[in-house]
């Protein structure tokens, strides 16, 4: 080994004291935002590794390094316990931190874990002695083992071939050879090396995943239209990989990461600037740009159980957030599609809902105490019931990953009070000319005590090129094929849009 060689693995041993915890993790979530219901992914008692009550994966992973001593024999051979069930072996990276090389030849991942089945299966063509029950009386049953299946077992006795579909205990004759407790990782190594030795190792596992929840905390302004949130963030955790990590350094990955169809290692040390954490204390998360994503990192240590699922703050909660209450009254429907194609059908987008859909929009700004990026997540809001001081649900949503500077808009449901209706009353085509034209009228009603602001959606879905030729109210063009018409409506005030589009091709 040269000098240098020496030298690098005497400071890796230096930055090995140094790094504090033994175990970190990094987290990633696959999961579409606010689509996971931790309920849906409990392990089924008795079912193969993987399996969970929805026959589904959980959609997410991580990478986990541990920094840990290794017992190595004489023969070069050394075993690392522990390790989570759902680990991928081939992202196993393999360092060693002390002053004497060590190489992997080989490796082995055991997972076949001892259970009364696998034990049984491992006996098979051995001999055993079944404790059964015949009526009142309790025998001993000796013979070779020759299949398993079920609850059933053949046994080949003195007397011939028997099927004992019951029994009280089983005792297993002789040797039963190297049986596994734990997922545990089997190393041949070249090395001079006897004894323990620290090594870190990093691998990727299934089996965990993490997304945001957000709860928000709506109060009314001066007028119908406004008010302000008190706004948290937390870090949901949920935890089946098969292994605990204790007393480890979180990490969690904000960012649609995109997975090679076979896993690939990585050297996944960071690279951007130093951290800038989210409040002042050391023990919250700290967010800093990671590549193309962003990195949320816990200033404090954190034990990670397996089988549950852990709630972290993920940033301190930002007070007195302006907002407004955005009311839309979508009288075709928001969620209707249209092709590209030409559409002449008189009787194509005449349809109207009567229901107003309820928003909420914020600015995710610095300068009104928000200016994070925000990761994806379900968001809940909620507000004071002043005459018992109750807080009561009023709606939630989804959001996607949302850089800062940005708006947040939150549907919360329909309006009681606003309802609107929707009608063609004029339509012309002249295929000779290449032209079509329609006219609608929109009426919007408020029952309100109060004055509210709607805006109007119509789209624009027959062809792409077209021109509002009249027009009641003034419009907004917001892209190619969608139109905002406002209107402000008092008390038991009915506001009427009618417009006239004409399309071209």
């Amino acid at each position: 080994m040269t000098r240098l060689s020496a030298l690098a693995l005497t400071l890796s041993a230096g930055l090995a004291s140094a790094l504090g915890p033994s175990t970190s993790i990094t987290v990633y979530s696959s999961a579409s935002p606010g689509a996971i219901d931790a309920s849906l992914y409990r392990p089924v008692p008795g079912a193969s590794p993987g399996y969970y009550g929805n026959a589904s994966p959980i959609p997410g992973y991580a990478m986990v390094r541990e920094d840990r001593e290794i017992d190595i024999s004489a023969h070069g051979e050394a075993r690392f316990t522990d390790v989570a069930a759902f680990i991928d072996p081939t992202t196993v990276q393999f360092t060693p931190l002390g002053k004497s090389p060590i190489s992997v030849l080989e490796q082995d991942y055991r997972f076949d874990l001892v259970s009364p089945e696998k034990l049984l299966e491992k006996a098979l063509d051995k001999d055993v002695r079944l404790v059964v029950q015949r009526g009142d009386k309790t025998e001993f049953l000796d013979g070779t083992l020759l299949a398993v299946r079920g609850g059933q077992l053949v046994l080949r006795t003195v007397t011939g071939v028997e099927i004992v579909n019951g029994y009280v205990a089983a005792r297993l004759m002789g040797p039963q050879g190297d049986l596994m407790t734990r997922p545990t990782l089997l190393w041949k190594l070249d090395t001079e090396a006897e004894g323990l030795q620290p090594v870190r190792v990093s691998y990727q596992t299934e089996g965990i995943t993490w997304w945001a929840d957000y709860n928000l905390t709506f109060t009314e302004g001066k007028d119908a239209n406004s008010g302000t949130l008190d706004i948290a963030g937390w870090a949901s955790i949920l935890n089946q990989s098969g292994a605990t990590y204790t007393n480890a350094r979180l990490k969690l990955v904000a960012g649609d990461v995109h997975r090679a169809p076979k896993p690939q290692q990585a050297d996944w040390a960071p690279r951007s600037e130093p951290a800038k954490f989210l409040s002042s204390a050391a023990e919250g998360f700290a967010e800093k740009s990671f590549f193309e994503y962003h990195l949320y990192t816990l200033g404090r240590e954190a034990t990670i159980p397996d089988n549950s699922t852990k709630q972290l703050e993920l940033f301190p909660v930002a007070t007195g957030v302006p907002c407004e209450k955005v009311i839309v009254y979508d009288g075709m429907g928001a969620d209707t599609w249209w092709g590209d194609s030409l559409m002449l059908d008189q009787g194509l987008g005449n349809q109207s809902k009567k229901d107003v859909d309820v928003y909420i929009r914020f600015a995710n700004s610095e300068k009104h105490g928000m200016g994070m990026p925000l990761p994806a997540g379900r968001i809940r809001v909620s507000k004071l019931d002043p005459d018992d001081e109750a807080m009561e649900f009023i709606g939630e949503d989804v959001i996607r990953h949302t850089p800062r500077e940005e708006q947040v808009l939150i549907k919360l449901g329909r309006a009681f009070d606003v309802v609107g209706e929707r009608a063609q009353t004029d339509f012309q085509v002249d295929t000779g000319r290449r032209r079509l034209s329609e006219t609608y009228e929109i009426k919007v009603r408020n029952r309100k005590a109060e004055p509210v602001s709607v805006i109007v959606q119509e789209h624009m879905f027959r062809w792409a090129q077209w021109e509002i030729s009249k027009s009641t109210v003034p419009h907004t063009k917001v892209n190619a094929r969608l139109v905002h018409f406002p209107l402000t409506l008092k008390p038991d005030e009915e506001g009427v849009v009618r417009y006239t589009v004409t399309y071209t091709w």
